[in-house]
């Protein structure tokens, strides 16, 4: 099965030009891993069982399994207002920083825009000083009301940590989580991360070069939402402590099986997102040929990860990158062939609707969150977005394409406007337009985020 992996592995990263993965399943309660490619085209060295990756948002999941920990210890209640641990919580919309709940920060319900990417420094206030820029936050939706993916709730949450603990948030984490699970090799600072082997992220650019992208590390104050780095390895031991009933491997309890099972099951319904079918605390879930999996994969600047579970099977499989926009359909593909070759699991993609330009004339024009404007149009039958990234995010960024590339949009049957990705680095990402109580189109979800319809200026002007 090894050999399987590994020649699978191989292939995708030579098709798709990707410089380094590392990739590994549990299954059948054994451990198999494969890699391919180097570390840097600038600096290459070989991807081994050492090399560390950044798995982004995968984090947000020890962000959540910290917070349960603590509500077991009876120091935090899921259902209590945010503002009983982070008091000095402000936001555009007070009525909403009074309510917000501990539990609506893991299932992204929370309604702010939550692409606020800023960096507050590298000093232990780095969180505090995050939540104070939160009262600049746009409420995009109400409270409670849909899925919206949210960075900043979980920037929150390790504030929260922070308070409830007396300590600093990587602090807290290490003795919480990464240390009874003897994840040693999962880091935060990019001090530790460079006296290791480690990924850096590329970018692939329309005409085959693969550069290097710059900053390497993402800002302290995102930590809590997907700041670290880890091999391979311990990626699968995050996996297998999910699987199992909450104890650590050598016997020590960290959470009951009952915290630990809850964690999976559904908080909010977002049927027809690119994350999924439903959110639970903070692991998304979706149905793939009768089983339920389990996952969150991350992206950082040019590093992209999958991480996906199937809890019926006792399985895992996670694949990190260090390449976009790539790298992303490579984990996805590879994903896809290691739950039908290992599982049987097939999942079906839906038929694209064929439509003429008057008809999609109605969802065509300009969306924006806080951090990026796409500009939708309709093109030969179907919808094409192109995204751009607002100044603040690009300068957060560092030196990568402002403009994405385009995204083809292919609506298909269903309740809800949804529509399927059907080609391209994306294929088979899967969104929907929202209405307003006209039944205008007034939004799409795009990559899991909301991004509100910019009206149209007056004719003439």
């Amino acid at each position: 099965m090894s050999d399987d992996l590994q020649e699978k592995l191989d292939g995708l990263g030579q098709d798709l030009e990707v410089p380094g993965v590392a990739a590994g399943v549990y299954v059948d309660g054994e451990e198999i891993y494969a890699y391919h490619g180097v570390t840097s085209v600038e600096n290459p060295l070989p991807v081994d069982d050492h090399t560390l990756f950044q798995f982004g948002s995968t984090g947000k999941t020890f962000t959540a399994t910290a917070v349960l920990r603590l509500a077991e210890e009876g120091r935090v209640d899921l259902d209590a207002p945010v503002r009983r641990y982070v008091p000095e919580l402000k936001l555009k919309d007070d009525d909403v920083a009074e309510r917000v709940t501990v539990l609506q920060l893991f299932n992204h319900t929370a309604g702010w825009d939550g692409d606020l990417i800023v960096d507050t420094g590298n000093g232990d206030d780095a969180l505090a000083r995050y939540v104070e820029r939160m009262a600049t936050i746009e409420q995009v939706s109400p409270l409670g009301s849909t899925v919206s993916y949210n960075n900043a709730s979980l920037s929150l949450a390790g504030r929260l940590i922070e308070k409830v603990t007396e300590k600093v948030y990587e602090d807290a984490m290490r003795d919480l989580v990464l240390a009874p699970l003897g994840l040693d090799d999962t880091l935060f600072f990019a001090n530790d991360v460079m006296t290791r082997r480690f990924a850096v992220g590329h970018t692939r650019h329309d005409d085959g070069r693969i550069t290097v992208n710059r900053p390497w590390a993402l800002p302290r104050s995102a930590h809590p939402a997907g700041g670290m780095s880890a091999p391979a390895a311990d990626q699968i031991a995050w996996a297998r402590f999910h699987l199992g009933d909450g104890s650590a491997r050598d016997g020590s309890r960290l959470l009951s099986e009952e915290m630990l099972q809850r964690m999976k099951e559904p908080t909010a319904d977002m049927r027809g997102s690119a994350l999924g079918d439903y959110v639970g605390i903070s692991w998304l879930l979706r149905d793939v040929d009768g089983a339920r999996l389990v996952s969150h994969g991350g992206t950082t600047n040019g590093q992209h990860s999958d991480f996906v579970m199937v809890p019926a099977r006792n399985f895992a499989v996670i694949s990190m990158a260090n390449c976009g926009p790539n790298g992303p359909e490579l984990n996805h593909l590879l994903t896809k062939w290691a739950l039908e070759h290992f599982l049987g699991l097939r999942e079906e993609e839906p038929e694209p609707l064929v439509l003429d330009d008057g008809t999609l004339a109605a969802y065509t024009g300009t969306y924006e969150t806080i951090a990026a404007i796409c500009v939708i149009t309709a093109e030969g039958g179907r919808l094409v977005a192109r995204t751009e990234h607002k100044p603040e995010m690009a300068a957060a960024l560092g030196d990568v394409d402002e403009e994405q590339p385009p995204i083809p949009l292919a609506l298909i049957a269903g309740a809800g406007d949804p529509y399927i990705v059907p080609e391209g680095p994306a294929k088979g990402m899967r969104g929907y337009f929202s209405r307003d109580a006209e039944g205008r189109v007034n939004g799409v979800h795009l990559g899991g985020r909301l991004a509100e319809r910019v009206p149209a200026p007056p004719a003439g002007t």
